[in-house]
């Protein structure tokens, strides 16, 4: 219980507004940089927004709890300006400890380890902010009579605080700055808050007698100065942040005009800036062959890429048929910033680049417009689930003119759980779907990339076959009773109802 004369008038009405709603915005805004933060190292996946909003909300409950305790054993108002500064200086360290700490453990342990990190250092500092709420509303209750006016007023304060931390975040901070940026600007307002705060109290402590102590807030503004500084010159894990990804781009040193497209954990496109006809992966050469197959060489074939990366088919294509179009429709706006400013992407009226979701890409198309449809887009290592079911691929039969090829790139690894659902998913559609795998085979390997192809009128096997020999690709057609062995008498087709990629998905190692 409160001493008597430990207890202090209630805040002014706009600040103790400001305090609720500034606290859990700035939960929100922790929440959604912590997720951006840890993508270089674990990628962005189901599992890992799961883990990381999971923490996020174990700790404001416990904060919240904790919070209304502890304001009904001591005075909130000296507790408020502490929790604050702690909570900044916090936040200030999210930067230095997950990307020092990744960098020394090294690539092998670096997602474990980075995702461990993001976990305490999202609990620890939202736990503190969310304490901050109650304290609030026990300074604010004058009597039992406005209970309930009080604490909906200021929950809905700070719901609204969440609300609007969330959008701006999304859509505009993400935007404009860094996450290393976003989250020192939100430690150094909640740092400077508190000792405000503090200060204030600490007027207020005079007048009842109490002598306050400085050394703890002594203690932690320097420990945000330093977590500051130690922000600024921590190793930075890409070249640049882009709307939904942390971006490099590298050299490669045995070829002087290649240039690798790295986007968070995945190794993405590859890029010859002398020669767009010079395809590294093994993947894009077996897309090459299928092409191939489906109009002779130098025929134009009019192509809807859904993903483009660093769009080193695009650029294939329009070297290779040059009287053809081709229309690509890539979601990160920073990623065909880079691939116009980085990798020389040229501005060339046969090459349409539309900025927006692959699946909507889809819906906007004029039915059977398209020779070929090519699916490559990624979010981390897997296929962005609403990309993957019945309803889209039936979308892409529909855009493509008849006997139309749809080529898909998939990632997976043993037991290839996702290959096959996505395999069975295109066959529900189309009448002829082939397989090239990077062994021939679905049983007994490791995976990696495997292209599906379909069309509703038969696909020329043996040319296909013949164009992976000659383009010295190291995949092969499975044949078409392994695939029917792979597939099993009752395969699960993915629908927009029930599409659980990610659980699918075997990770790599």
């Amino acid at each position: 219980m409160n001493d008597p004369a430990d207890r202090t008038s209630a805040l002014h009405p706009f600040l103790a507004a400001a305090l609720v709603f500034g606290a859990s915005a700035a939960v929100l805004v922790l929440e959604i940089t912590s997720l951006r933060l840890i993508a270089p190292y674990v990628g962005i996946t189901l599992e890992t927004n799961t883990a990381v909003i999971g923490f996020a909300l174990a700790a404001i409950a416990l904060g919240a709890w904790a919070g209304g305790r502890a304001a009904d054993l001591r005075n909130p108002r000296r507790m408020i300006g502490p929790l604050l500064l702690a909570g900044g200086a916090l936040v200030l360290l999210i930067t230095p400890v997950v990307r020092f700490v990744a960098d020394l453990v090294g690539p092998s342990q670096a997602a474990s380890v980075a995702l461990l990190l993001a976990a305490v250092t999202v609990f620890a500092p939202a736990a503190l902010l969310s304490a901050v709420p109650p304290m609030v509303v026990k300074l604010q209750l004058a009597s039992l009579a406005e209970t309930g006016t009080v604490v909906g007023r200021l929950s809905g304060i700070s719901t609204l605080g969440a609300i609007m931390a969330t959008f701006v975040t999304g859509f505009v901070l993400v935007a404009l700055m860094p996450t290393s940026v976003i989250l020192l600007g939100t430690g150094a307002l909640l740092a400077l808050a508190g000792a405000v705060v503090t200060l204030t109290s600490r007027r207020s402590g005079r007048t009842d007698g109490s002598t306050p102590t400085r050394g703890p807030t002594a203690a932690l503004l320097a420990l945000g100065v330093v977590a500051a500084g130690l922000g600024v010159v921590a190793p930075q894990p890409c070249d640049s942040e882009t709307r939904y990804h942390c971006a490099s781009v590298n050299a490669d040193p045995d070829r002087d005009s290649g240039r690798l497209l790295i986007l968070d954990t995945l190794r993405h496109s590859y890029v010859d800036l002398d020669d767009p006809t010079y395809l590294e992966f093994a993947y894009a050469r077996a897309i090459a062959a299928a092409l191939d197959a489906q109009a002779p060489p130098g025929a134009p074939l009019s192509v809807l890429h859904i993903g483009g990366g660093g769009m080193t088919l695009p650029r294939y294509l329009l070297q290779t048929r040059p009287t053809g179009a081709n229309r690509v429709v890539e979601v990160d706006p920073g990623v065909v910033v880079i691939d116009r400013e980085r990798l020389a992407l040229p501005d060339d009226e046969r090459l349409a680049v539309t900025v927006g979701d692959g699946r909507v890409g889809l819906a906007q198309a004029r039915s059977g417009q398209s020779d070929v449809v090519i699916g490559d887009a990624f979010g981390g290592v897997a296929v962005p689930w609403h990309l993957t079911t019945r309803e889209a691929v039936a979308e892409v039969s529909r855009v493509l003119v008849p006997g139309g090829l749809y080529a898909l790139n998939v990632i997976d690894h043993d037991p290839l759980n996702f290959a096959r659902a996505e395999i069975a998913t295109v066959a529900s559609v189309f009448d002829h779907v082939l397989v090239i795998s990077p062994t021939g085979d679905l049983t007994g390997t490791n995976g990696g990339n495997i292209v599906v192809l379909a069309s509703n009128q038969p696909m020329d096997s043996a040319t296909i076959g013949a164009g992976l020999i000659d383009r010295a690709t190291p995949m092969s057609l499975v044949s078409p009773e392994a695939l029917e062995d792979f597939l099993g008498p009752d395969p699960l087709v993915l629908t927009d109802d029930y599409a659980p990629v990610d659980q699918l998905l075997t990770p790599y190692g």
